[in-house]
Parts: structure tokens; sequence; C-alpha cells
């Protein structure tokens, strides 16, 4: 079996996965974790060290543009192993979240693995068509997981989740039919070819992005994200916030690259790092005000967004500093899906520790779960852009990017951010060494829970110094404008 028939089995493997999960009883679902991750993670390594050329697969024998074709390159390569190391942590942790047999445990399983299957198909797919269908199936089990619960809020936040996806993916396929009606194809790699100024053009790249906007909850347009992330089990939180809004933003960046070199984008780009900037602010500004915990860890998710279309304003053809601007756009995906997984996780011990989500509970929790405040304070390093972080790395990039373009103010910004982002962090770690309470603790949280907070937050916390070795292997300057 040649490297680019893996491609395929990246994603019909966690759907069979999902399906035994369905059919099999709960604590059978339980022992497929270890092989069914293992399984996967060995996928993703075999597509990964495949070599420099990208992989290509058609489906049904039926090549591009007519049939479906398969697409992975070493950005591909990356997204893959990145849902590799956030299930890594996130799937032990559920296990011992959950209760064995609890409906939550039920529900969980299935949806965690069609999630996966959603997540490697929308970073596999190359034609618009096909990354519909991934993002579609990546929302169904992004709200199903949602509402897992049971729980008002939680089923009220899945409903408002649902008519955001539902919004996008209409704006998405009106879209696509435009394109597809104009063009006739709807491959990336030939409309990058076919693609010619026109105003059917331009509206349908404004209503693909505006779309995928949504999607990653981009401010103003975030209005979904904070009750669904804050208001989840934790465990479904860590996977929203780390992963599912990446693939609608890679997906996003795929189609910047493929469509930008024929129409004029400077403006929808600053049009972009203007909301980016928005989104720092205004998300850091209500994430000071919370009074829960995961709700601070939410609203951190809308500010931390804003740095990923911030690089817009550079990433633009033949601009100075695009080459810098692509390179902080993947670094701060890689950077925030790493640091934001932690410190959801990291929140989830704290709250089970005292049995309640509120920043009173917080007095006391470095004594009582100095693992979890540690795993949180990376991650938060990170989000800041502490050195030397995978945060600072992202960070550094968009800096050198905003100097070659000659857009200092750029500058203000990112240290203003920061400024904010160290602001909430330090807020929670303020409250976590005053004196505890004298009683009312909850049984403390398994082992495991903090400790698969604490590695993805090393990760975060020391990610920059692989950051070189990264970029590198990426060679993203191979990829840029869809020159493939």
């Amino acid at each position: 079996m040649t490297e680019a028939a893996l491609l395929p089995l990246a994603v019909l493997l966690p759907l069979a996965l999902g399906a035994a999960a369905f059919v099999l009883p709960e604590a059978a679902a339980r022992r497929l974790l270890a092989p069914g991750w293992a399984a996967m993670a060995a996928v993703a390594a075999a597509i990964a060290l495949a070599g420099e050329a990208p992989l290509r697969y058609a489906l049904g024998a039926w090549p591009a543009p007519l049939g479906i074709e398969l697409f992975a390159d070493r950005l591909t390569q990356a997204l893959l192993l990145l849902a590799v190391a956030v299930y890594a942590a996130v799937l032990p942790y559920a296990r011992a979240y959950f209760t064995p047999g609890a409906q939550q445990a039920r529900l969980f399983w299935p949806l965690a693995w069609l999630l996966w299957a959603g997540l490697n198909a929308a970073f596999l797919a190359d034609d618009l068509f096909n990354q519909f269908v991934a993002l579609e199936l990546l929302g169904l089990a992004a709200v199903g997981l949602t509402a897992i619960s049971g729980l008002p809020a939680a089923l009220a936040a899945a409903l408002r989740y649902l008519l955001a996806a539902l919004i996008g993916t209409n704006l998405f396929l009106l879209a696509v039919a435009l394109l597809y009606g104009a063009s006739g194809v709807l491959s990336l790699t030939a409309l990058a070819t076919m693609l010619v100024p026109a105003p059917y053009a331009a509206l349908a790249l404004a209503l693909l992005v505006i779309a995928l906007a949504l999607k990653t909850a981009l401010a103003p347009l975030h209005f979904w994200l904070p009750p669904a992330h804050g208001g989840a089990a934790t465990p479904v939180s860590a996977l929203l916030s780390a992963l599912v809004i990446k693939a609608s933003f890679a997906i996003l960046l795929r189609q910047w690259l493929a469509l930008a070199p024929a129409l004029e984008v400077a403006l929808l780009g600053h049009l972009l790092a203007a909301l980016g900037a928005l989104a720092i602010v205004w998300g850091s500004v209500l994430a000071l005000v919370q009074t829960r915990v995961k709700m601070l860890v939410a609203y951190s998710t809308v500010a931390q967004v804003g740095y990923l279309f911030l690089p817009f304003a550079w990433l633009l053809p033949g601009a100075p500093g695009a080459g810098l601007a692509l390179e902080a756009s993947v670094l701060q995906l890689i950077a925030h899906a790493l640091a934001k997984a932690a410190m959801f996780l990291a929140a989830g011990c704290l709250v089970l520790a005292v049995g309640r989500d509120d920043f009173d509970a917080l007095h006391g929790a470095a004594a009582r779960n100095p693992v979890a405040i540690f795993a949180f304070g990376l991650a938060g390093a990170s989000l800041i852009g502490l050195p030397p972080s995978a945060g600072f790395a992202a960070k550094w990039q968009m800096l050198h990017a905003a100097l070659a373009a000659g857009q200092w103010p750029w500058v203000l910004l990112l240290l203003a951010g920061g400024l904010l982002t160290a602001a909430y962090v330090f807020r929670v770690l303020k409250l976590a060494f005053l004196p505890a309470p004298a009683a009312g603790d909850a049984p403390p949280a398994s082992p495991a829970m903090p400790a698969a907070a604490l590695a993805l937050a090393l990760a975060a916390a020391f990610g920059g110094l692989a950051a070189a070795p990264l970029l590198a292997y990426l060679d993203l300057g191979a990829i840029a404008w869809h020159t493939r």
C-alpha cells in the first residue's frame, strides 16, 4: 500500500471506531481508546513521514477536478499530528472525567471519534464541496458533544451553536454554487488557475470568508462560542477550542492562498485584521469581567482567535512580510491549540476539586491542586507570548511581518494584547494562592487529569524552542499562493 492510500484511512478509521463505540457497551467503548488512538497516531505518523512531495489520493480512481481528491502537504500532515497530540491528552482525561456507564460517557465516545473523522476530512479535502461536507460532519459532532450533559444551559448553547453552523453552511454553499456555476470546477487547484477577477468571484470569496469567520468565532460573529465552550463538559470544551475552530480556520487559510492571487483582496485582508484586533481587545475585556473560570477561558478563546486573523493584513500576494505572516498564522494555530486545550483541562480539574465553577472556589487551589494550577500558568504564559513558548514564536513572527510591511502600529496592538492576556491569567493565579476555605472541598480529581493538562501545557510553554525546525519541516513557502 502506498502512503497516499493512507489518506482515506485517516477519515474512515475514526468513523469505524465511532460506529463501534456507538453499538458496543460503554465499558467496551472505553477499551477501544488506547488501541484506537494508537492506530490513528500510526496513520498520521506514516503520512507525515511519507516524504517532501505532497500526497494525493483520488477516491474511486476518478482524478480531480471531476473526482474527489484528498491532499496532504506538510501543513496538512502537521495538522493531522496536532489532532493526535490533543486527543492523546483529552481521551485519558475524559476516561477519568466521565463516570463509567453514565449517559454522558456513552454519548461522548462515539461523538469524539466522529469529530476526529470530521477534523481529518477537513484537513485533507482539496475541493470546496468536500470541505463543505467535512464542516457539516464536524459541526454535527460538535453540536452533539456540546449537548451531551442534557442540562438546559448546555442544550441552549448547543442550539445556538447549531444556528451559527447553519448560517455558515448556507453562506458557504451559496459561494460554492457561484464558483461552480461560473467555472464548472470546485477543486482548489483548478480554481487557482481558472479564476478571473469578476464580481461573482469577489462575492464568492467574501461569502466564504464570512461563513468560515463565523465558524471560527471571529468577533463580532462569536456569539455562539462562549456558552458552547464554557458550558460544555470539560473534555468537550478542550476539543472544541483546540481543534474544531482550527479546522474552519485552516480551510479559510487554504482558500485564501488559492483564490487571493486572482482577486484584489487587500481591503478584505485589512478588514479581517481589524476584526482580529477587535476580537483581541473585546474578548480580553470580557474575560476580565467573568465570574466563572471556564467562561473566562472561553472568552479568552474569542481573544486569541483574533491573533489568527491579524496576519491577513500582510498575507497578500507579493506584499512585504507575506511569508512571515503565513508562518505566524500557522504557529498561532498550533500554539493556541496546545495552550487552550491545556487551560480548559486544568480549569476542569479546579472545578471538580470543589464541585462548582466560580472564582470564590479558586481560593487555595494552588495547595489543593498544584499540578493543575501549574499547567494553567504554563498555558497562560504561551497565550501571553512569553519566551520560549509557542505563543511567543507566533507573535514574534507577527511582529516581524508588521515591521517588514511598514505597519508598526500593529506592534502596539500585540503588546497591548499580551498585557490584557496577562491580566486575566494572573487574576486566576492570584486567587489560587489565596488561603483556602475551611471546609467544603470535593474529592480531588484523578491524577491522570492534571497530568494530561500539564503535558499539553509543557508543549505550549516550550514549543517555541521547536519553532525553527517546525517551520523548516513545513516549508510554507512551497505552498504559498497555491503553488503546488
